[in-house]
């Protein structure tokens, strides 16, 4: 398999392991990603999804042209197929943490777009170099980059297609935190052990309302949030949140087998 998959704990570590290709993604590695998403999101054990690369060169630098590009153009594949891999019409409520541990490029990049948190490598280097063989991004990232970051730095990645590096994704408002290349994956993993001391149920509401409220009018997505809100309130999890801080203890929450 050149997706891994491995618990660790709560946590779900999904690794591109193609390194002597610089985890360029086959077809059939698509469907291997497609499929580590949907066991973590199926696995009840689950907390949280850390995803990265092997290898210290790159974390993906997306399709691998020589099989994608040829079984496109001769229209024998239909590009949604690959939403899976890129996480369109997601039911995975858990969060999904991205180790950025080198190259993230093209594919790489919209896979990266689909996480909720991300920490880079201080070598790492971001590109969507599409525009230049005549292809666009549309793994996701003509939706998402420009709800994400601002307008101006969105069009600069998607017309230009330069590279940009560790620091300036960081100010671009592309990823969270930048680290020393041996600390990207404990980062992560840090991370994900915070998270899974939270409110399985609260981090579901969360992620499950940005991603269905953004392109809502706003008073509709009021209406919808208050729902949502409500959700969350009657759970088992806030009760059992609500009487530990009263009591000053640490919470229990069901939701997480306590």
């Amino acid at each position: 398999m050149s997706i891994t998959y491995e618990k660790h704990g709560p946590t779900a570590l999904v690794t591109i392991n193609r390194p002597i290709k610089l985890n360029a993604l086959t077809l059939a590695m698509y469907d291997e990603l497609a499929e580590a998403f949907e066991s973590a999101r199926c696995d009840d054990g689950v907390a949280t999804v850390v995803l990265t690369g092997a290898g210290d060169r790159a974390f993906c630098v997306g399709a691998d042209l020589s099989e994608s590009i040829p079984a496109l153009a001769e229209g024998r594949f239909d590009i949604s197929h690959w939403d899976g891999a890129h996480q369109k019409h997601t039911r995975l409520f858990k969060p999904v943490i991205c180790a950025i541990n080198g190259l993230a490029l093209g594919g790489g990049f919209e896979i990266m777009l689909s996480t909720d948190l991300r920490v880079a490598s201080r070598t790492a280097q971001f590109a969507l170099p599409e525009v230049g063989i005549g292809v666009v991004p549309a793994g996701g990232t003509l939706a998402r980059l420009t709800r994400q970051i601002g307008y101006a730095h969105a069009m600069e990645l998607l017309l230009l297609g330069d590279r940009v590096d560790a620091d300036t994704a960081y100010r671009m408002g592309l990823v969270n935190l930048v680290v020393e290349p041996d600390e990207v994956l404990d980062a992560a993993m840090r991370w994900a052990d915070r998270l899974a001391t939270l409110s399985g149920n609260a981090l579901d509401v969360v992620k499950r309302s940005v991603l269905q409220l953004g392109d809502m009018p706003l008073e509709a997505a009021f209406h919808a949030e208050a729902l949502y809100g409500q959700q969350a309130f009657d759970s088992a999890d806030a009760r059992a949140g609500l009487a530990a801080f009263a009591n000053r203890e640490s919470p229990r929450f069901p939701s997480r087998g306590n």
